[in-house]
């Protein structure tokens, strides 16, 4: 049976043009799944019964069924672990910020146990006042291996169909809804890698971006790759409005191919040579995801090289890329053995960036003790 969130508008309304439903169907139907968040033929009750029917008969309206959800100790991260048709299973995050239990003791409580923890950059916090932000996964594990990451560490199972990507979004912007909330950012940056999931990941952006659906801006999603050259020359070449993001982690090849097994495809110059050429083609700046691993990749010398790499040997204006530096002490996981970063550290090399005239943000940790932070998520019955 079909998922109907895999289907268009222009295939949905096909689809009700061969059961000999008049054109304006198609558009009560997605209206209803995406503007009043239905998740079941019965509530559509603008619909004739005999059509109603057919859609219970013909369509699959259930993507996720969520088997259990976890909520961190100050209750603005919830993460939910949804089991798929195949009994394969994935996790998904709501992030709130802004909230009134988003204080000093959620700096405290969510960030690692020990005194050296890296501080949170609370520099712009105003701008997330009010913020609900979904981390949603496009792959059951990941091809990718990455070695400090909990889905890498799982393998690769399957691809996620649009359908469900776009019911992660759906199955939260319902809950929030009911609560007078919306979502108001989406990263792709769950399990599995977007860009080795490219047409499923990008059909469900566009349909979730339908401005006669959910018409969720382009600009609100961020998708995180891991440095597909290719892939991310073909994200240029369609000149979309969605924010990119690279997991960078490390400023030589041979440091970075011991973590991140890709780079000895597509190695740090070439991934920075397509980075340029999507600068080039829309404007739009680009982030680079840093996991700083105590002793690993946290040294002054690794900032240093990054911020060459980045600004070019002599730092003017025609070598510079138009980037963000995020970095993030690393999360644990049970397969990998290194340690975040201390704060001295941490803000050490924050300092050599921004000396060097690279914007550079120490992001906020969140959900670390449900393993719900970046790198952490598994499907796991």
């Amino acid at each position: 049976m079909r998922l109907i969130y895999d289907l268009s508008l222009p295939s949905l309304a096909s689809l009700l043009a061969e059961w000999g439903e008049p054109s304006f169907r198609a558009r009560q139907v997605w209206q209803g799944l995406y503007q009043h968040f239905y998740n079941s033929p019965g509530q559509f009750t603008n619909l004739p019964a005999s059509l109603r029917a057919k859609l219970a008969e013909q369509l699959q309206f259930t993507a996720l069924s969520p088997i259990s959800q976890l909520a961190s100790r100050d209750g603005n991260t919830l993460k939910t672990l949804f089991r798929l048709h195949d009994d394969l299973a994935i996790e998904a995050v709501l992030m709130r910020y802004g909230d009134p239990a988003s204080s000093g003791a959620e700096r405290s409580r969510d960030a690692a146990p020990n005194a050296s923890t890296v501080p949170l950059d609370y520099a712009r916090g105003s701008a997330r006042r009010g913020r609900r932000t979904l981390c949603i996964s496009t792959q059951v594990g990941c091809a990718m291996g990455c070695v400090f990451c909990a889905t890498g560490q799982m393998g690769f199972k399957r691809h996620l169909s649009s359908g469900e990507i776009v019911a992660q979004v759906m199955y939260y912007a319902r809950q929030l809804h009911e609560k007078g909330e919306k979502v108001t950012n989406v990263v792709v940056m769950g399990m599995g890698e977007p860009f080795h999931n490219y047409d499923n990941t990008m059909a469900a952006i566009d349909r979730l971006n339908d401005p006669q659906g959910y018409n969720f801006g382009a600009r609100r999603f961020t998708i995180s790759t891991v440095g597909l050259a290719p892939m991310i020359r073909r994200f240029a070449s369609e000149k979309r409005q969605v924010n990119l993001a690279i997991s960078l982690h490390a400023a030589d090849d041979e440091l970075r191919a011991s973590m991140l097994p890709v780079n000895k495809k597509y190695p740090l110059d070439e991934v920075l040579a397509a980075c340029r050429d999507y600068i080039a083609a829309t404007g739009r700046r680009v982030t680079f995801e840093w996991a700083l691993i105590r002793d690993v990749n946290d040294m002054p010398e690794q900032a240093r090289m990054l911020a060459t790499k980045l600004h070019g040997r002599f730092g003017d204006a025609q070598h510079r890329l138009l980037c963000h530096v995020n970095i993030i002490p690393l999360n644990p996981t049970q397969g990998y053995p290194g340690q975040p970063t201390t704060r001295q550290r941490a803000e050490k090399f924050k300092e050599i960036l921004e000396q060097a005239g690279v914007a550079c943000t120490i992001r906020l940790r969140r959900g670390i003790e449900i393993r719900a932070g970046c790198g952490q998520l598994v499907g796991l019955v």
